[in-house]
Parts: structure tokens; C-alpha cells; sequence
């Protein structure tokens, strides 16, 4: 089973022909709504490659939080450990341009207010995958992952945005997923390369780098490698990171090597950005074993 720890936001999604720069107003000619969030991202990604999940987060009482919820729901994600707090559901600002970039801004809300103790100890056991982001707040990020830790769950940090955490806690991860400019973050605190063999060297946990066109790189304890990017005409990347960490825990979970795991990651990701989206780019478990070419 996965569980998964973040953030459950509604996004607006604005086509734009060019990201704005600072000061300029550019008009689209329309606007969509959205189940967003990375932890929300995440979730539905591995639901639909066909993991069991169940999602911990919270949300306003607000008119956004149905919409918010709609597509984990839809999914089959268990949705009992999503609370109600007194602050506005997250929500987040994301504007596309003709060559699939994106430039998001986020209100994080009611993902403030979620707790860890939400994750009951009876559901972090070794054969639990925990997966968790950076849009809820640090300390209780940390807090759950040394519960999982001392109950041996398998844990699974990506590290978006880039920001602290507790030493202890990052010491306790299975696998630290990154993209470049996380991983370019990370290697300027610890004084090292800021790919996956470096990151892994001064860190001690499994490092996942994820290289957008270039596919992705994992080194840890017993392996370490490449794998390219799957072939694709980009739409739109949004969402294709959440893709990407949500389809490798599940195959994880599912007992997959590190290796197949992340090319299948990566065959994903791959589809996701071929689509325009948040949790409507995702790709079902069919789509992508359609793609899937293991090695």
C-alpha cells in the first residue's frame, strides 16, 4: 500500500502564448479548473498505475474543496485521512506557453493544517510505501517520517520545492527524488556535484535526479544508472514530476527493480507531458504499460 503525505490543492490553468514577465499582463483566451497539489498529483499517479493509496491532507471548508478532492475520489484513493481545516483550500496559479513551460504560483491554505498523526502507527508497516513533498509544513513532514522510519516503512521524499529538513529525517529516507534545480540546491548546501552519485555520496539515502529531456539518474546503496527519457512531443510539463514520483513508488511498492522502476517512471512522465493538465495528464496503468518497453 502507498501512503501519501501532501498537499490537495484546485489549480487555475491559464494557455498563455508566453510565460509574463515581471510587470506584464498576458491575456489567454480562457481559463480551467483543476484537482491539483503535489501530493494530490502523486497519489493519482500511482492510483492509476494501479497501486492501493491512501491520501493524508487537508482542506478548506470552502467551495474549492469538492472540486479539490474530485479526481483522488474518482480514482479510488482513500480518502479518510483527509481532514477539514479553517483556512482556504491550497490553490494554485499555473500558466502554460507554446512550448509546454510553466510558471505556478501557490496560496498553500489549508495544507498548512495538516497533521502527521492523520497517519495512524497501524498503517506505517514494512510493507507500506510512504511518499511525501515539501507543501505542508517541514516539522510535520519530519514528525512522520521517523514514525515510518522506526516501523520500517519504505519512505519516499521528493524534495519540491526546495527547502530544509530536519537532518534526522533526511537521513531516514529510502529515496530522495529531485529535479535539476532541487538537486543544484541541494549539492550548494552540502558542497558537493549536484547529480544523483554526488547528492548520494554526502547524503547517505538513494537519490533519484530527474533531467526532463534527458530522462532520469538514481544512485544508492546496492545500485546505481540512467535511463532515457521516453520520446515525446511536449504539450505541457506540469504535472509530469508528480507523475513520474507517484508511478516509481508504485512500482516500487509492487516489488519492481530500481532500474525498471524508473523507466517506467520515466515512460509516465513521458505521457503525462504529451497532454495538457494537472491530474487530467496523468496516464492510466494501460496507457502506460502500451508504452512500456522494459529492458
Amino acid at each position: 500500500m502507498i501512503v501519501v503525505f501532501g498537499s490537495v490543492n484546485l489549480d487555475l490553468i491559464f494557455a498563455l502564448d508566453h510565460l509574463p514577465g515581471a510587470g506584464e499582463t498576458v491575456l489567454g483566451p480562457s481559463t480551467r479548473l483543476e484537482p491539483g497539489g503535489k501530493g494530490a498529483n502523486q497519489a493519482v499517479a500511482a492510483a492509476r498505475d494501479g497501486a492501493t493509496v491512501l491520501m493524508a491532507g487537508c482542506v478548506g471548508r470552502d467551495a474549492l474543496a469538492d472540486a479539490a478532492l474530485a479526481t483522488l475520489r474518482a480514482d479510488g484513493v482513500d480518502l479518510s485521512r483527509v481532514s477539514r481545516g479553517n483556512l482556504a483550500t491550497g490553490c494554485a496559479a499555473i500558466c502554460t506557453d507554446a512550448d509546454g513551460r510553466n510558471m505556478i504560483a501557490v496560496g498553500s491554505g489549508a495544507n498548512l493544517q495538516a497533521r502527521a498523526d492523520q497517519v495512524e502507527d497501524a498503517v506505517l508497516t514494512p510493507g507500506t510505501t510512504l511518499v511525501l513533498q515539501r507543501e505542508t509544513d517541514p516539522q510535520e513532514i519530519a514528525a512522520l517520517i521517523r514514525r515510518a522510519r522506526a516501523r520500517g516503512a519504505r519512505i519516499v521524499l521528493n524534495l519540491a520545492p526546495a527547502g530544509p529538513l530536519d537532518a534526522d529525517a533526511m537521513a531516514a529516507l529510502d529515496w530522495l527524488v529531485v529535479n535539476e534545480t532541487e538537486a543544484e540546491w541541494l549539492a550548494a548546501r552540502h558542497g558537493t556535484a549536484p547529480d544523483a552519485a554526488g547528492l548520494h555520496g554526502v547524503l547517505g539515502v538513494g537519490i533519484v535526479r530527474t533531467l526532463g529531456g534527458r530522462g532520469s539518474e538514481w544512485a544508492g546503496a546496492d545500485s546505481a544508472g540512467h535511463v532515457a527519457a521516453h520520446p515525446v512531443e511536449v504539450v505541457d510539463t506540469t504535472a509530469a514530476g508528480d507523475c513520474f514520483t507517484g508511478v516509481l513508488a508504485a512500482a516500487l511498492d509492487r516489488g519492481m527493480a530500481m532500474e525498471e522502476a524508473m523507466a517506467r517512471a520515466g515512460v509516465a512522465a513521458g505521457l503525462c507531458c504529451g497532454r495538457a493538465g494537472s491530474q487530467n495528464s496523468l496516464p492510466t496503468t494501460a496507457e502506460t504499460d502500451r508504452a512500456f518497453a522494459p529492458s
